[in-house]
């Protein structure tokens, strides 16, 4: 593919690269760590230049500029998974928020699907010679949108890694160009903790060698990855890759050697951690970069054997209902892969789909086992889809049991303190 003669015309800085975008419409912003922060910085400086552009938005890790008041009744944001930039927003009715499984976001923002584009704004690696680069740590939702919006601003950064799979977009594509040099973000792994030590514990039974892993964000995955070290030839097939599954990766314990799908590689749609990783990544044929329409398609999922799906919970009812994107009424995060991936290893021969959460939150004086979810709680992934939930204080099995038998399985493994009242609870609701 020939390098456009035009391309310094399309060579500009963030301010000129926003003037292009339509006044109204729709946008797409890359997030996780490949938002394309000097672009997002531009539009929201020219917010009041914009009457009603609606910015769609997967997570961002930003300042959240985007939803500060001057940009009021000119930008929307509306936000497929609530971050801690946009949470207060979304509370406030500032912003929206559209509940979506992460596996069908690439369909909705397509030119055929309910949410259709008129611009996206990504940030990529330097071409190489041929003039392809390359979408680096964040494919997710942005592959196919990249290929068929009517317009592509690209922030060409010199510091984005550039990795394998899909991703490859061509440099002719892009509308308007900005370059820039600056560190991807990072998210640091948390220290031990004991609480989320036990719970790792738990989980870490359920994980044989040959087992394909997905584990989402946070402390609880990082502290299981950090037991899975005596496995052999586990594989990863998950949204995120993380720093500890890059550990097991260069040890020799991640080979994926007994994968059904992509075998030999790590499978995933984003990629998150420290610069470390993002060294270690570029250049890696080790890593496979899909979009989230692959990742986490529970079809594909399915097929491979000894499927182990990791995802938390904010609570878990008795009956083993799972809220996970809201404190009550007020909306917090978003429904992400949980349930793809848990229903994909549902389904998968020899999988294990498992529900992770610390028994109490607030200090301990809140069980996050209840009786009744709260009013209003929403209720991402349904009780017939739950098979194993993990606390500190051990795992219960759910698959196949009467709502009797969970409500005694779950208050088993609620705090020792709340337990008392959960059975009360129980009574008074039926189950006993």
């Amino acid at each position: 593919m020939l390098v456009p003669t035009d391309l310094d015309a399309r060579r500009t800085d963030a301010a000129g690269a926003i003037a292009a975008l339509p006044r109204r419409g729709r946008v797409l912003v890359g997030g996780n760590a490949g938002e394309p922060r000097s672009l997002v910085a531009a539009l929201a400086e020219a917010a009041e230049t914009f009457d009603g552009l609606e910015i769609v938005q997967i997570l961002s890790f930003g300042s959240g500029p985007l939803v500060q008041a001057r940009a009021r009744g000119h930008l929307r944001v509306n936000a497929l998974f609530i971050g801690p930039s946009v949470r207060a927003a979304v509370a406030a009715g500032d912003a929206d928020y559209t509940p979506v499984f992460l596996s069908e976001v690439p369909a909705l923002v397509s030119q055929s699907g309910a949410l259709p584009l008129d611009a996206v704004l990504v940030q990529v690696s330097p071409p190489d010679a041929h003039g392809w680069c390359s979408l680096g740590v964040s494919v997710d939702v942005l592959d196919g949108a990249v290929r068929h919006a009517p317009m592509v601003i690209a922030e060409i950064n010199r510091q984005m890694p550039r990795t394998f799979g899909a991703g490859a977009v061509h440099i002719s594509r892009f509308h308007r160009i900005v370059a820039v040099d600056h560190p991807l973000p990072t998210l640091q792994v948390e220290g031990p903790d004991p609480i989320r030590e036990r719970i790792a514990a738990n989980v870490a039974e359920l994980v044989d060698d040959g087992c394909t892993v997905q584990t989402g964000i946070g402390s609880i995955p990082d502290a299981l990855l950090r037991l899975l070290t005596d496995r052999r030839d586990l594989g990863f097939h998950t949204e995120l890759l993380s720093d500890g599954m890059l550990d097991l990766i260069e040890a020799g314990v991640a080979t994926g050697a007994r994968k059904e799908l992509w075998p030999g590689k790590a499978v995933t749609s984003f990629i998150l951690g420290s610069e470390r990783l993002y060294r270690e990544v570029d250049g890696n044929l080790a890593i496979e970069m899909q979009p989230s329409d692959v990742t986490n398609d529970p079809y594909r999922i399915a097929r491979m054997r000894n499927f182990v799906a990791i995802n938390a919970a904010l609570s878990v009812d008795l009956t083993g209902q799972v809220n996970a994107d809201s404190v009550g009424t007020r909306l917090y995060s978003g429904i992400g892969g949980q349930v793809d991936f848990l229903r994909g290893a549902a389904r998968s021969e020899g999988g294990r789909p498992v529900i992770v959460l610390p028994s109490t939150a607030c200090g301990g004086t809140v069980s996050r086992i209840v009786g009744t979810l709260a009013t209003g709680a929403g209720v991402v992934t349904s009780r017939g889809d739950v098979h194993h939930v993990a606390t500190e204080w051990g795992r219960a099995e759910l698959h196949g049991k009467t709502i009797r038998e969970r409500a005694r399985a779950l208050i088993g493994i609620a705090d020792p303190r709340f337990r008392e009242g959960l059975t009360a609870e129980a009574r008074a609701l039926g189950y006993f």
